[in-house]
């Protein structure tokens, strides 16, 4: 990788771990093992990495979801994969990690890529239901937007409480009642 990737790459996962006020230009260029010069170079200060590096980061989120969204099958089977994907549970959410730090929240350059990827899951989300709605899977009748917004924030919840117990089994379990919720939803 050239400095610039290495830059970028770093700050994604500085982000992830400390947050924005957590990450120095210090620490960026030491992770990277870049110079302060190379820095500046392709980045005008810490703000247009981490915009970068979010953006980086969203892009990645939304990408992996569209591919787990989008396999063969019943809508039932597109958003169990989705769900039931290997995810670093104790880390949490990159996403969502961002989305609770005020610094981030604060500067609307740096929190609209965040905000574009949970609007662009619950999209996907929505358009998997309603065409699961449109092949008759469900027995009944349901707003698939209201549906997504809930599998989206049981998801993030679920990241929550596994943090907060430092350990995956609430997030599991988060999963597991999710599953079962859509699975009584199913013609039989």
């Amino acid at each position: 990788m050239d400095a610039k990737e290495n830059l970028i790459v770093s700050t994604q996962e500085l982000l992830w771990e400390r947050g924005y006020v957590g990450m120095s230009p210090k620490a960026i260029q030491q992770k990277a093992g870049a110079g302060q010069g190379s820095m500046y170079h392709h980045f005008s200060g810490k703000a247009a990495l981490a915009l970068a590096a979010i953006e980086r980061s969203a892009a990645e989120m939304q990408a992996q979801a569209d591919s787990e969204l989008s396999l063969q099958g019943s809508a039932l089977a597109q958003i169990s994969a989705y769900l039931q994907r290997e995810r670093e549970v104790l880390r949490g959410c990159r996403m969502g990690r961002l989305a609770q730090d005020p610094d981030i929240i604060a500067n609307e350059a740096l929190s609209l890529p965040i905000a574009n990827t949970f609007t662009h899951l619950q999209q996907r989300l929505t358009e998997v239901l309603l065409q699961g709605q449109k092949n008759q899977e469900f027995q009944i009748d349901f707003n698939a937007t209201d549906l997504a917004t809930m599998i989206v924030s049981a998801l993030q919840g679920g990241y929550v409480l596994a943090r907060a117990e430092n350990s995956d089994a609430s997030f599991k379990r988060a999963i597991n009642g999710l599953l079962h919720m859509l699975s009584t939803l199913i013609r039989t």
